[in-house]
């Protein structure tokens, strides 16, 4: 995934924003408790799944630069998409992207 920063940037910016007025509003583990029935534990279980993917995608990607990813790894399980937007952003441009492999 090659995103240019000005629009990781655009994510991460109203993403921080909204969050920081959750956590104004409700704390942090008020995050969670409003998702304590059903409709809301189908959200939180996809967004479990749906960020380790992601993870498991950083894993591979970092391995194959030679970076260290966990750092973004604990990001991702205390912060959310946090985690992965930080990544995005450190491990470079599209000038320095390694070539994507085909499963084909």
């Amino acid at each position: 995934m090659n995103l240019p920063r000005p629009i990781l940037f655009a994510i991460l910016l109203p993403f921080s924003i909204l969050s920081a007025y959750a956590l104004k509003e409700v704390g942090y583990l008020g995050i969670f408790t409003a998702h304590f029935h059903p409709a809301g534990l189908q959200v939180l279980t996809d967004l479990v799944i749906a960020l380790t993917l992601v993870m498991v995608w950083m894993v591979g990607d970092a391995r194959a630069r030679g970076v260290t990813v966990w750092p973004y790894i604990v990001a991702t399980l205390a912060l959310g998409s946090f985690g992965p937007l930080a990544y995005l952003l450190v491990r470079g441009s599209a000038s320095n992207a390694l070539p994507v492999k085909s499963w084909a």
